[in-house]
């Protein structure tokens, strides 16, 4: 890590991204006392990482998860309960959390390996953490079975826990995240919401369909804040300003030109993903969204 900073918000649901070996898994392992940084300093719920009164609050999946292949996924959840001072209940309700209670009987060790990311996710979910921190918890599963992470993770942000979650697959971090923090070769190179994410990349497509279209190219090109205009498959892409939509579409009409259709296209999170994380590309937004600081944090790490 090469002096990062990062504030994680209570109560919020923080998409934590990089490519590999940019150092996430490096990052939570601080957070819960597995490394030691050699510089800075880290708090998490108040406390330094490791500690028994930190780590009483803290539920995490970090790597693949590890039980014992002979014991049921039940038994080891109430193993896991036990040191963790948790009552062996808890294992039934964080079965039936991450849809597990139909194999709850079963050894670990005929689990497959979307089973064993749910059984690691219940295992966190034991001791109804304030904090979760979670790494790739989607790995493996099958399409429901990320459904169900999914609206697992919405409903703990929506009861006001804080959850930590590094993800590989974007598309599932754009729907939970409320913020999404971006790393690079140990560095920080973006911190924002989604849609701050995807607007960093500036200006936008429009795509619009237009008769007749040779006419249309020649009228909007020179326009001021239109970029360029090219003709493809019948339609022209206008890279400008989205918010010039209407003042085009006016021109296009008092030239004579029908215009059927105009729409923007949308840039996604993998686009800025990209863009973030790829140095030798040409540069297409800041390094960094602007943010409020927080009234309330979970943790700091310098």
């Amino acid at each position: 890590m090469d002096g990062l900073d990062l504030r994680v918000h209570e109560g919020e649901v923080l998409g934590f991204l990089g490519p590999n070996g940019a150092g996430k898994t490096t990052t939570m392992r601080m957070l819960v006392g597995l490394v030691r940084p050699t510089s800075g300093r880290i708090e998490v719920l108040g406390r330094p990482p490791g500690t028994p009164e930190q780590l009483a609050r803290v539920g995490a999946l970090i790597e693949s998860p590890a039980f014992y292949p002979h014991l049921s996924g039940r038994d080891n959840l109430r193993l896991a309960a036990r040191y963790a001072g948790v009552p062996e209940r808890a294992a039934d309700r964080v079965l039936a959390e991450v849809h597990l209670t139909d194999r709850a009987g079963s050894p670990f060790r005929t689990y497959s390996l979307g089973m064993k990311q749910r059984l690691g996710v219940a295992a966190a979910l034991l001791k109804e953490p304030n904090l979760l921190i979670l790494d790739e918890p989607t790995n493996g599963l099958d399409p429901a079975g990320v459904t169900d992470i999914r609206e697992l993770l919405r409903a703990l942000g929506r009861r006001g826990r804080t959850v930590l979650l590094s993800s590989h697959v974007l598309g599932e971090v754009e729907q939970i995240c409320d913020r999404i923090v971006v790393i690079d070769a140990g560095r920080l190179v973006a911190d924002g919401t989604p849609d701050e994410l995807r607007g960093s990349l500036g200006q936008a497509v429009l795509v619009i369909d237009a008769d007749p279209a040779d006419r249309a190219a020649d009228c909007l090109r020179g326009h001021d804040g239109v970029r360029s205009v090219e003709l493809v498959d019948g339609r022209l892409r206008v890279t400008t300003d989205p918010a010039l939509a209407a003042t085009l579409n006016r021109r296009l009409v008092e030239a004579g030109i029908d215009v059927r259709e105009l729409r923007p296209v949308r840039h996604s999170l993998e686009e800025a993903f990209l863009t973030l994380t790829a140095p030798a590309r040409p540069p297409m937004a800041e390094e960094r969204t602007g943010r409020q600081e927080p009234a309330t944090t979970t943790g700091g790490l310098r």
